[in-house]
């Protein structure tokens, strides 16, 4: 099912990240994204449930360009922007967290503004 999204006054298209997920029953899971460049976010399924977070692919109904993260993003509102994948080319579910790009040199995991988790230890 696609859907339209808001996110920064930006007209986002693409489908809620519990779409792909649907019948991923692994509690306690993670998904990392594999994009360009060898960078990888990781989230727990938790995170990118419950129509939370997106794999959008359009912007104003265009494709979405590469300098906005196209081919596909993963928009994560409620996480810090480190933490929604640019040119994501892939995900892999895991069955434990395995840091990502900005995990492994100190960024904290998961990352949670309104809780100011911005550096491991927050």
């Amino acid at each position: 099912m696609r859907h339209q999204m808001d996110q920064a006054g930006h007209g986002l298209g693409g489908v809620s990240q519990d779409t792909p997920l649907e019948g991923v029953a692994a509690k306690g899971a993670c998904a990392t994204a594999f994009s360009d460049g060898g960078y990888t976010t990781n989230q727990p399924l938790a995170d990118l449930r419950g129509g939370t977070a997106w794999v959008a692919f359009t912007c104003e109904g265009k494709p979405l360009a590469p300098e906005h993260g196209g081919p596909a993003r993963l928009p994560a509102p409620h996480l810090y922007l480190w933490k929604s994948g640019r040119r994501v080319r892939g995900t892999e579910i895991t069955l434990r967290d395995e840091p990502g790009f900005r995990e492994q040199p100190g960024h904290h995991n998961p990352g949670h503004p309104q809780r100011e988790q911005r550096s491991q230890g927050d």
